[in-house]
């Protein structure tokens, strides 16, 4: 248990808070719209031109995110970076990547942490 309070600090707990954040206000709409048999591609990429631009610069910045996440999964060796790398699709950026950033901060305190 004092393994477990160690690996998470103030920054893990925020990232956290902001993934369940993210979960629930993306999925309350996604759920809405597979009830009411919504297309969802459709809305997303043709209701408009600005509908569009928030389309594209959340597609462009959900690759950026990626790359990112596997990046640093690789340079702190972490595992698991699959399963974040698929939840950006599956579920939402806003609550993959504010989950991969706890990982990420738990991770480096556990090797800050073994290194004194």
């Amino acid at each position: 248990m004092t393994r477990l309070r160690r690996d998470w600090n103030t920054s893990a707990v925020l990232y956290l808070v902001l993934s369940i954040v993210g979960f629930v206000g993306t999925w309350t709409f996604n759920i809405t719209a597979i009830v009411e048999k919504r297309d969802f591609l459709d809305e997303w990429f043709g209701s408009g031109p600005s509908v569009n631009s928030l389309g594209v610069d959340l597609a462009i910045v959900a690759v950026a995110a990626i790359v990112l996440m596997v990046a640093e999964a690789r340079r702190l060796s972490m595992r698991g970076i699959v399963l974040y790398v698929v939840l950006v699709p599956v579920v939402a950026l806003a609550f993959a990547f504010p989950l991969f950033l706890c990982a990420r901060e738990r991770q480096l305190v556990r090797q800050r942490t073994a290194e004194h």
